[in-house]
């Protein structure tokens, strides 16, 4: 389903999704592939934020509110910059995503199979967020609406293919 809203090229792209769809890889891709700068939003994190992943035990609403502040910080300052930027943030709920969304920020929404994700998460080493935490985050998720400037990826093939249709899709290439 193309969700794509037009309102001009935007000037920074939020790569969200649940925990292990690809975030951070396509995020790091497009960033090199546009020569933007890459900010990785999980560093945005309050440590109380980090602690409590780690351990096991889902974000609550209050939890993630001055991060995503954080998020909407760093957008901000960017575009009033006239900077371009890709940052990976969750983005999980419309009213996060409200939060961040702006005429000239576009969000890019990785889906992937929950059992594929599952394995992700089970062979990576160097990310805080377990996989227990991974049906959380599915519960959680409310996919992109058709009236958010947004578009919908499958992040089920390489990272390279998905940059290559994100790019294509946004006009960016």
């Amino acid at each position: 389903m193309e969700q794509r809203q037009e309102a001009g090229p935007p000037a920074v792209l939020v790569v969200m999704g649940v925990s292990g769809s690809g975030k951070s890889t396509v995020a790091k891709l497009l960033a090199q592939r546009l020569g933007w700068e890459l900010q990785e939003g999980d560093d945005l994190h309050p440590a109380a934020n980090v602690a409590k992943m780690s351990a096991g035990v889902p974000l609550t609403d209050e939890d993630r509110w001055p991060w995503l502040r954080r998020v909407a910080e760093w957008i901000d300052a960017h575009r009033a910059d006239g900077a371009h930027g890709v940052i990976t943030c969750s983005a999980l709920k419309r009213a996060y995503r409200n939060l961040l969304a702006r005429p000239d920020v576009e969000f890019v929404h990785l889906t992937v199979d929950p059992d594929v994700i599952a394995n992700r998460m089970e062979h990576r080493a160097d990310h805080f967020m377990p996989a227990s935490l991974l049906d959380s985050q599915l519960a959680t998720l409310e996919p992109l609406q058709s009236d958010e400037r947004g578009i919908v990826v499958s992040a089920a093939g390489s990272p390279q293919t998905e940059v290559d249709s994100i790019i294509a899709r946004l006009g960016l290439g």
